[in-house]
């Protein structure tokens, strides 16, 4: 299975590259999205963003397929076209089947993906039935059976009165979706459920529901939300299961809050050194600032984690590779103790940071390599292979 996508030209020079990875719903194309990219577009504070649209197999530009696949195989694939594209770390929102994918990358994928969006979208959606009575509906009688009950769901009373081009042109895009791929698709959702991995994705989380919305109603968003470690969920009124199609000011401006457009720096730092070096380490460090180190705390935050860390081109597990070969060169025991368990964090194993260890030997000289091979195993042996703990200093 192959999935395409393009990008979206930014409309001011890129200083800080961030790329956002847009997803659509079953049944549509990346077309979903063109409201809210036109107002990201015209924000400054995200008119620089690198913004990359993926179709679903058989969807718009995206190649139909035959071979059935789950809603993890579609993860992997868009981790393909972002590799494509110059890899790195993203920001995902996606919309229903999208915002599935959206989940399964930020749970599987932690180290790639800097925040999620979901857009009336859930961690398990329909039932085994419901999708495989779907399928066969589609394999029987072609996606073009299905655009008098999509109307009804995909769309708030009133919309296709108010905006009668943008409906009828989604739902054209339906009928010319390819009927087995979309099959498919509705199998893949039959087997999808995250809802066991919701607590453990800690990068921010955007959720929104259309106020009528009956498929992903705003009452299960919002317990969704209450899920998540760190979630924000907003219900747009008069709008249903495309709200980003009939409401895309709203949703562009959330999107915009989401990515930090109004935070900054700092914002963005705090989220990102939380992210690696974890709740309980950040805390104590902001717990012992003091005058003299305020402004310290606030350089750490801002510049190592808010502008680094957080650049696109290399994944937190790369950096924590480079970050670990810098910090055994410098000799810098206590600074290599607090990133071996932000390494753990990221993804390294044990084995993995040995042979970071040991290739830098090659480089840095036996005994600084020495050194630090004695501090990864007494944190690896702390930790039992796994995240956790916290140090004094913070870098």
């Amino acid at each position: 299975m192959r999935l395409r996508g393009s990008f979206a030209p930014a409309t001011a020079p890129a200083a800080h590259q961030d790329l956002l990875v847009l997803l659509p719903s079953l049944g549509t194309t990346t077309e979903l999205w063109d409201g809210v990219v036109a107002q990201l577009r015209a924000e400054p504070s995200t008119a620089a963003l690198r913004i990359l649209r993926i179709d679903l197999p058989g969807h718009g530009v995206s190649p139909a397929t035959r071979d059935p696949f789950t809603v993890a195989d579609l993860a992997g694939a868009v981790l393909e076209v972002v590799e494509e594209t110059g890899g790195g770390s993203f920001h995902v929102a996606g919309v229903s089947l999208g915002g599935a994918v959206a989940l399964e990358l930020a749970a599987e994928h932690p180290d790639r993906v800097l925040s999620l969006a979901m857009c009336c979208s859930g961690a398990r959606l329909g039932t085994v039935d419901g999708w495989a009575r779907r399928a066969a509906a589609v394999r029987a009688g072609g996606t073009a059976s299905l655009v008098a009950a999509s109307a009804g769901r995909w769309f708030a009373p009133g919309f296709l009165e108010r905006d009668s081009r943008a409906g009828a042109h989604t739902l054209a895009a339906l009928v010319d979706v390819d009927d087995e791929s979309y099959a498919l698709c509705s199998e893949a959702l039959a087997g999808f459920d995250r809802t066991g991995s919701v607590a453990r994705v800690g990068v921010p989380t955007l959720l929104v529901s259309g106020e009528h919305d009956q498929v992903t109603t705003p009452a299960s968003m919002q317990r969704l939300a209450e899920r998540f470690p760190h979630a924000v969920h907003a219900t747009l009124a008069a709008t249903s299961h495309l709200a980003m199609l009939e409401a895309p000011a709203a949703v562009a401006a959330l999107v915009k809050d989401h990515l930090g457009g109004g935070g900054g720096a700092h914002e963005r730092g705090m989220r990102v050194r939380r992210a690696v070096l974890g709740d309980a380490h950040v805390d104590a460090a902001i717990a012992a600032t003091t005058p003299q180190t305020a402004a310290f705390q606030d350089f750490v935050t801002r510049y190592a984690w808010g502008e680094v860390w957080s650049r696109p081109g290399l994944t937190r597990r790369d950096r924590s590779i480079a970050t670990l070969a810098s910090l055994v060169t410098g000799g810098h025991d206590t600074e290599l103790r607090m990133h071996v368990r932000a390494a753990l964090r990221n993804g390294l194993g044990a084995d993995e940071i040995a042979e970071v260890i040991l290739h830098t030997a090659l480089y840095a000289g036996l005994p600084s390599a020495n050194a630090a091979m004695a501090v990864a195993r007494d944190v690896v042996a702390e930790t039992e292979g796994g995240p956790g703990g916290q140090d004094r200093r913070d870098g």
